[in-house]
């Protein structure tokens, strides 16, 4: 069941904010109702002004369920990919190294090699499709689900505090101009991270605009004075 809170404020953005932060999540992830107010006499006009709002936090959706996958299954899966391994390197560049474990239902993998860079890509999305390939041969022809997550030269760290840095950055100059900032697009995992570092950050909101793969975070002011 999803979780339902009444949020109060002074102004309307007041009381999404109030509410966001109780939720601890960003405004993309909520569906937001504006309850009606009761009618205000003359002799109410100096008492202060409420505003309540409805904040539905939405199901995640589109997350596959992962089965408890047997130990005697993974080390199969793991057999599938290290073969794909081998002869993706063998193809690509034998200077390159891997590692490949296993946590609950998880592999992990890991490459590193001096000239990781052709197996990035661009913002890392050569990495992605990778991984995509990796998740496939692991799950093909096998009743047992499990994620893949492959990592780069420790790429994935170095981008996320790239990130970070990123966001704290834009959200001083959105506080500066009180002009909202709209990002370049961003995968799902990327706008996590965005909204994540800025959504205690005072006076300033993160959403989501637009439609995979284009998909972009606007960072704007809440109180423009």
């Amino acid at each position: 069941m999803s979780k339902v809170i009444i949020s109060e404020g002074k102004t309307t953005n007041e009381a999404i904010e109030k509410g966001l932060k109780e939720l601890n999540t960003s405004k993309d992830k909520v569906e937001i109702k504006i309850l009606e107010q009761e009618k205000r006499s003359f002799f109410d006009i100096l008492a202060p002004r409420v505003v309540k709002v409805e904040i539905t936090l939405k199901e995640e959706k589109n997350k596959e369920p992962i089965n408890n996958v047997s130990e005697q299954d993974i080390e199969l899966i793991k057999d599938k990919i290290e073969q794909f391994l081998k002869q993706f390197i063998e193809e690509v560049d034998k200077s390159f190294n891997y590692e490949i474990y296993s946590e609950n239902s998880n592999i992990i993998i890991n490459i590193n090699g001096e000239k990781s860079g052709i197996l990035i890509g661009y913002r890392g999305e050569t990495l992605n499709s990778l991984q995509t390939i990796l998740t496939t041969i692991a799950n093909k022809n096998s009743n047992s689900k499990v994620r893949v997550h492959l990592n780069i030269n420790k790429y994935k760290e170095k981008r996320e505090k790239a990130l970070e840095d990123l966001a704290i950055k834009v959200s001083k100059t959105v506080m500066k101009t009180n002009k909202k900032i709209t990002l370049e697009p961003m995968n799902a995992y990327e706008r996590k991270v965005i909204h994540t570092k800025l959504q205690n950050v005072k006076d300033i909101k993160t959403y989501s605009i637009g439609e995979e793969p284009n998909r972009r975070i606007v960072i704007e002011k809440i109180n423009k004075k």
